[in-house]
């Protein structure tokens, strides 16, 4: 737990088991108030190193208010545990609709993404293996919230600070920053990240996710920033050199897999092992699964990209999805 500006503190609660490490929780003492940005997962390391932390700085729940950037488990999971009756938690509007009205998490749900991961190549067996072990299912929320939903150019003020809500889709569905204007701080959630780049993945909520993430890189690109708050791994200050190296970065993925095309038809799954991937693995094969179907999911964003420029087109092979180069 650290001290970063005046009432602006960075609590890093661990993410065992997962290649992320850590979540940063960021907490805002205002006049009487109180506001906590993400929380963790609902397991109890997480919730150690929280009511700890929270204990250490005197803060009271039932003066307390939550801001979710967005509603991956290891920002929302622990917040059923912390909010109380007189609480509010903030969540995009998007992401607000989504949680309780598409049926998101639910068994229905979850058939159609397994569906459409097998329809990729997935093998069916190593899906039905990593299924259980999804943290969503794991340490999601286990209470009902009822969300205060949030828009493009809402506020949200606490003491000294202002922050104005600026919607950042690519991540998620309805990924949302935080931004304070005076004080040039940007509360980036998983929209930039600095040691390690945010998961892209495909979305059937979404029509073309990459493409949205460019975009909103684009958008904050412009904002006056002096420090720039991450939902995970080091605080940073220049946050323009960062969205170019992430440009970079996709243009290149987009690129491996137009590389992976130049010697026939492939699924998404067959594409993947041919993508540089940040793992400490020597092979494809030696990936944990559940890390498969992010790799996988995210390749699937990739093409969808290059599928809407015209550059691949998809046809239907034995029940499956295959690839080719225009």
């Amino acid at each position: 737990m650290e001290e970063i500006l005046p009432n602006l503190y960075r609590i890093e609660i661990p993410l065992p088991e997962s290649p992320l490490k850590s979540l940063n929780s960021y907490l805002i003492k205002g006049d009487g108030r109180f506001l906590i940005i993400d929380t963790g997962m609902n397991r109890e390391e997480c919730k150690r190193e929280m009511f700890s932390s929270l204990q250490k700085l005197h803060i009271d729940l039932n003066k307390t208010d939550f801001f979710i950037t967005h509603f991956h488990v290891d920002h929302i999971g622990l917040t059923a545990d912390l909010a109380t009756e007189t609480s509010k938690t903030y969540l995009s509007q998007e992401e607000a609709f989504i949680f309780y009205n598409s049926g998101i998490g639910g068994e229905e749900w979850r058939q159609k993404v397994h569906e459409l991961f097998l329809s990729n190549g997935f093998p069916e067996d190593e899906l039905r293996e990593a299924e259980p072990n999804n943290p969503g299912l794991q340490y999601g929320l286990k209470y009902h919230i009822d969300f205060t939903p949030l828009k493009e150019g809402d506020t949200i003020q606490i003491g000294d600070y202002n922050f104005r809500c600026v919607a950042t889709p690519g991540h998620s569905p309805g990924h949302m920053c935080l931004y304070e204007a005076n004080k040039k701080i940007l509360v980036s959630g998983d929209h930039i990240l600095f040691d390690i780049t945010p998961n892209i993945s495909f979305w059937m909520e979404m029509e073309n996710p990459l493409q949205d993430y460019l975009e909103n890189l684009e958008k904050v690109y412009s904002f006056d920033v002096d420090l720039v708050l991450p939902g995970h791994r080091n605080l940073w200050h220049d946050h323009r050199q960062r969205i170019t190296e992430l440009q970079e970065h996709h243009q290149f993925r987009l690129n491996e897999i137009i590389s992976a095309l130049e010697d026939g038809n492939k699924t998404a799954f067959d594409i993947t092992p041919w993508v540089t991937w940040d793992m400490d693995c020597n092979s494809w094969e030696e990936f944990p699964l559940v890390q498969k179907r992010f790799a996988v999911g995210e390749t699937m964003s990739h093409i969808k990209y290059l599928e809407v420029k015209g550059v691949v087109e998809r046809k239907i092979e034995e029940s499956q999805v295959v690839f080719t180069l225009v």
